[in-house]
């Protein structure tokens, strides 16, 4: 999402096959054209193969995590036979990278500038190298990076679904969604109760189909059982997940079409 100005000349792969053998890059890879000059904040460092390794909000990028990512950028130039200077590497965590960088200033003798706001741009190498906090991240710039995150209020939970709502593609980030609700369920909650944030989740969770993996369990034990006995099953795992969220009775019968009676039973058997 954060740069959907661009997807159409970005490439996206979750892993990647260096040889026949057993051996994968197990962060993301984003590869873009050469004459494609990316403005954006994040990505203003990429060239041709950029490696990206994210951390959850609960971990941090260590120094051996940071060896790992630098040498699977080495492999890469290796195996596919391209400069290492065509790469370039990103680590992105929600906490100020201060051991990392204290070992690169005083071990590697790097230097580190801030360019923007919890981005900081390490100097001293053939490859470019970025780390990113996302928590220093602009709201305004990078909404998406920075609410993936364990911490978000009320209110910024509400901020969140209005832009998702605005934006109108909660059926393409519901993986996302996922996330973001099941990091943030007692902010989720209190959100629930401001005035008009249960019609936007009405609208995301009927888009978005709530949340990809609820649906994806559903949609295993259809294929088992047939469509139909499919359908049922994803609506009530749906349901039964709201209600452990905690949102409202209409909220529930709205997402997920299930007869309100249904419902109600699932209540009782919580």
């Amino acid at each position: 999402m954060e740069l959907e100005d661009y997807e159409d000349v970005l490439e996206y792969r979750s892993e990647y096959q260096l040889s026949s053998e057993p051996l994968r890059i197990d962060c993301v890879i984003i590869k873009k054209n050469h004459d494609i000059v990316i403005k954006k904040n994040i990505a203003a460092i990429f060239r041709e193969v950029n490696l990206l390794e994210y951390k959850s909000p609960d971990d941090y990028v260590s120094v051996e995590d940071f060896y790992k990512v630098y040498g699977y950028a080495c492999l890469y130039s290796s195996f596919e036979k391209i400069p290492i200077s065509t790469l370039t590497v990103s680590f992105i965590e929600s906490h100020y990278p201060r051991e990392l960088l204290s070992h690169l200033q005083e071990i590697r003798d790097y230097k580190v500038e801030e360019n923007s706001p919890g981005i900081y741009i390490i100097k001293g190498d053939i490859l470019p190298i970025q780390i990113i906090d996302s928590r220093q991240l602009s709201t305004s710039e990078n909404l998406w990076l920075k609410d993936l995150c364990n911490k978000l209020d009320p209110f910024e939970i509400r901020r969140f679904f209005d832009e998702v709502s605005r934006c109108g593609k909660a059926a393409r980030i519901k993986a996302y969604l996922d996330v973001v609700i099941k990091a943030n369920q007692t902010s989720m909650r209190e959100a629930i109760k401001m005035s008009d944030t249960q019609l936007t989740l009405d609208e995301i969770f009927e888009e978005a189909g709530l949340v990809a993996k609820w649906e994806a369990r559903g949609e295993a034990k259809g294929e088992a059982r047939g469509m139909a006995i499919g359908k049922e099953q994803t609506a009530i795992e749906v349901a039964r997940n709201m209600i452990n969220l905690g949102l409202p009775f209409e909220t529930i019968v709205s997402a997920t079409k299930l007869d309100p009676e249904k419902v109600k039973t699932l209540y009782q058997g919580k």
